[in-house]
């Protein structure tokens, strides 16, 4: 009887752990219910203050509940010699506002130069944009004065141009339903210098009612402009922590990831592992790649600040180890992933459905992801892109055991 009981238990046990893993590779698998109230509509004041939920051991989220803390503990939960590695990507103003020679308003989202002046766009509405139709655009909220003191501007011995700008529509993008948009700039020009007037840095879609200024959507190590949206597990910090964290030995490395649109997009089909990710640029210099070996082999850890970062650093070791790289990638992590480089993660409370919601359950597994994501719903964690934090310290990173 003993054996039919333990045999029964057993077939149990195998069950539920296919169970799990079809789970795993089901888009389903990774949705969640979140009372729209907890969506942040506007960035913490300061910085450091907002929440942040810690993942400290193996069994968190399985047999404990995760830690709380305020982001500005940083300093006290990480060891002397860890390396923290940051996405110094700057969001540039990508959505404009034109119109047709009709006179109907359009609304454009950059989204990648493809060559000098020519960029992959979302246009709204776009259905109608064929080739060779044109938009018509004019300076955003600035009046004649604010284009004149611009660094813009001509000269005062040169006659004042009209404001506006233009772009002809060469075609249509099939993998983004998008166009490639050819822009008409003053000679000596490119449209990332022009967007300063132009353009609007855009919030992701689920921001409806923020009082948010430009800047508080740009990390304060913010340098290489080309991203259509911030990398926001890295909002959280102030220059008081950063010198507070290098005055622990904590050390700081950077790469850069232009953050696509891509980001906010759902995996849309059903099979997770039949997903196509969008495609980001990424250069991990080779500064930075020393600084993390020589990390590794003083035994310190990596903490990657964000998803960009993970798969940056990631991406740029997918020959077997880590080494310098300029280029884009389209890695998809997902569970199941053999990890390369990073060791333990700082991160927002991400979308269901998303690539970036399987990315973290790759490190620490979709079940107990989402017990936590639970836990902080209950808590009342304010989630996105301006919302709290979570740290997955090395030790409750079950995946990295598999290394």
């Amino acid at each position: 009887m003993k054996k039919n009981i333990s045999q029964f238990n057993l077939n149990n046990t195998l069950s539920s752990q296919i169970t799990d893993l079809e789970l795993d590779c089901s888009v389903a698998g990774y949705d969640y219910e979140l009372p729209p109230e907890l969506i942040a509509q506007n960035p913490a004041f300061p910085r450091d203050s907002s929440q942040l939920l810690v993942v400290n051991s193996p069994i968190t989220g399985i047999e404990t509940p995760p830690l709380n803390h305020i982001f500005r503990d940083l300093p006290a939960l990480l060891r002397s010699g860890d390396l923290l590695v940051m996405n110094n990507t700057k969001v540039i103003p990508a959505r404009l506002y034109g119109y047709k020679s009709t006179g109907a308003q359009i609304e454009v989202l950059l989204l990648e130069e493809r060559q000098h002046n020519c960029w992959l766009a979302l246009v709204k509405p776009g259905k109608r944009f064929k080739r060779g139709a044109k938009i018509f655009f004019e300076v955003r909220q600035l009046g004649i004065r604010d284009w004149e003191e611009s660094s813009l501007a001509p000269n005062s011995q040169s006659p004042l141009p009209s404001p506006q700008l233009t772009a002809t529509v060469l075609e249509t993008d099939a993998a983004t339903g998008g166009r490639l948009l050819q822009f008409d700039v003053p000679e000596g020009k490119s449209l990332v210098q022009l967007l300063e007037v132009f353009g609007e840095v855009p919030l992701p879609p689920y921001i409806t009612a923020s009082e948010a200024a430009d800047e508080q959507y740009q990390t304060v190590y913010a340098q290489q402009p080309g991203a259509i949206a911030a990398p926001t597990a890295g909002l959280h910090f102030t220059p008081e922590l950063l010198q507070k964290l290098r005055d622990r030995q904590i050390n700081q490395a950077f790469v850069t990831l232009h953050v696509g649109v891509g980001t906010f997009r759902p995996v849309e089909v059903e099979d997770v592992t039949t997903h196509q990710m969008h495609e980001e640029w990424i250069e991990v210099p080779a500064t930075t790649v020393e600084q993390i070996l020589a990390t590794k082999a003083a035994g310190g850890r990596i903490i990657a600040v964000g998803t960009t970062v993970v798969r940056a650093l990631e991406g740029a070791a997918q020959s077997g180890h880590l080494e310098p790289f300029c280029g884009k990638t389209n890695l998809f992590i997902y569970p199941g992933y053999q990890w390369r480089v990073v060791d333990g993660l700082i991160t927002n409370f991400h979308l269901p459905r998303s690539s970036l919601l399987m990315l973290v359950s790759a490190l620490i597994g979709r079940q107990r992801l989402l017990n936590i994501y639970n836990e902080a719903i209950a808590s009342r964690y304010r989630f996105y892109s301006f919302g709290d934090a979570m740290l997955i310290l090395p030790e409750a990173a079950t995946a990295l055991s598999q290394r």
